[in-house]
């Protein structure tokens, strides 16, 4: 009996520590619904700067709560949605667009892993053709010693 009474308070010890660990951050709630919902919309063309392909929207990181604050404070102030990405695009670069534009500065980003892929596609191509190379460059008894090896009839490369 002693023991299952020390049991259960370390279990319920052990659930009210971990359970501020499981509390999920409140949402603000906002004076002007419309304007939130304003802040969300445009908060999903601007990327989170220290995430991994997140949207300010969709990040809980400090920087894109801020980033948030800040979008919401200028459209406070009046500023259209395209001043307000201008302003973000000129303190934070066009990497803060989830979409960026096509120009030179871009380039790399919107064409860079097509260049990889056909790199990468072209190296593979020189490699196996190169092992192919080899394999056909064995000399005649180099082939029949390998093929008496494995117990095979051997080819010759004038049967192929």
């Amino acid at each position: 009996m002693h023991r299952l009474l020390i049991g259960c308070m370390l279990f319920l010890a052990m659930a009210l520590a971990t359970a501020p660990a499981l509390a999920d951050e409140a949402k603000p709630i906002a004076a002007n619904p419309a304007l939130e919902e304003h802040v969300m919309a445009l908060s999903e063309e601007l990327r989170c700067l220290v995430c991994q392909n997140q949207t300010i929207a969709d990040s809980n990181a400090e920087l894109a709560i801020d980033l948030r604050n800040q979008v919401r404070e200028k459209l406070e102030q009046g500023m259209s949605d395209q001043d307000v990405i201008d302003y973000m695009v000129q303190r934070y670069g066009d990497f803060i667009l989830y979409r960026p534009p096509l120009k030179m500065t871009t380039w790399l980003l919107w064409f860079g892993p097509f260049i990889l892929l056909i790199g990468g596609i072209i190296f593979l191509g020189l490699k196996l053709r190169r092992s192919r190379a080899q394999v056909d460059a064995l000399p005649e008894a180099d082939m029949q010693r390998a093929a008496a090896l494995l117990g095979a009839t051997p080819t010759t490369k004038e049967t192929k």
